[in-house]
């Protein structure tokens, strides 16, 4: 099936569209910026997908060419390579382009972090009122967990992590809850990439000790940070899943010691389960079996 090519809005700053008549598009070039530090490339392909996601029943090379404003071949060798990355796909038997699944999976990823924010708010305030400790939100990214939202406690004198922030995932108690669930093939992948650099003098540092610490978080359901990512400050996390039970954040509570004392441990790690649990169920997220639990009145 073909389609007639349709006049679409400028999706660049450096072409314009102009009617050439029914049922066509002519282009005009407008000089693109020199020196702005973007790349052309990079840019010509960006705007191919923005065109594609206009319309979901897909274009003609042709159409895209006219759109865009760029030549047939070059249209068709950023499309290519769109395509070797799946960003985009393209229908052979229609000789159509459409948007590619990889562009659901990016998408889902800022829609995933957007959404778990709004989740986590409620319950963080919860916690927060609870503890009277500051209370984090992190997300588990390329070895490292990042700070992405936080709730300062009274009890807590300053912020524990600045928005942004990126703590190793074995020296936060955050990280280590998500180490915890991964599998022992993904800890020593983990070990083997990153290593294990002390952040201070309580920081984990060996393989052996990790692995204990990682068995002792997957028994308890929470991990406890004592100074290893900061020296006076505790953390108490858990793991946070997603539809598939994998786990890509972590809720914490953290601020100085006198305000997290080690008898109240458990009551606060019990909390903190329970509150990422809720979290992963709004989610959608499948949730392991519960361990027995062992939690102590606050």
């Amino acid at each position: 099936m073909h389609r007639s090519p349709r006049p679409l809005p400028t999706l660049s700053a450096g072409h314009a569209l102009k009617s050439a008549g029914p049922g066509r598009v002519a282009r005009t070039q407008v000089p693109e910026p020199a020196g702005d530090g973007t790349v052309q490339a990079l840019d010509r392909a960006l705007q191919l997908l923005e065109l594609l996601a206009v319309d979901s029943e897909g274009y003609r090379l042709v159409d895209l060419a006219a759109c865009s404003g760029l030549s047939a071949s070059t249209a068709h060798r950023l499309l290519t390579t769109l395509e070797q990355r799946r960003f985009v796909q393209f229908d052979r038997d229609t000789s159509l382009w459409h948007v590619g699944a990889r562009c659901f999976s990016v998408g889902a990823a800022f829609a995933r972090r957007r959404r778990i924010q709004e989740l986590a708010l409620p319950l963080m305030r919860r916690l927060r009122e609870q503890t009277r400790v500051s209370v984090n939100l992190g997300l588990a990214d390329a070895g490292d967990v990042v700070f992405v939202g936080q709730l300062k406690g009274p009890e807590s004198s300053e912020a524990v992590a600045e928005l942004g922030r990126r703590v190793p995932l074995h020296g936060a108690a955050m990280g280590q809850a998500i180490l915890a669930a991964w599998s022992e093939q993904e800890v020593a992948e983990y070990l083997r990439r990153h290593g294990l650099p002390r952040l201070t003098a309580h920081t984990v540092a060996r393989p052996s000790r990790l692995h204990e610490l990682l068995a002792d978080i997957r028994r308890s359901g929470y991990a406890v940070d004592d100074e290893q990512n900061a020296l006076g400050l505790r953390c108490i996390a858990a793991t946070i899943r997603d539809e598939h039970g994998q786990p890509f954040a972590a809720l914490s509570v953290a601020g100085p010691s006198h305000a997290l004392p080690t008898h109240a441990f458990a009551a606060i790690g019990e909390r903190l389960r329970a509150a990422s649990a809720e979290i992963s169920a709004g989610f959608g997220g499948c949730l392991p079996e519960p361990a027995p639990s062992t939690a102590m009145a606050l």
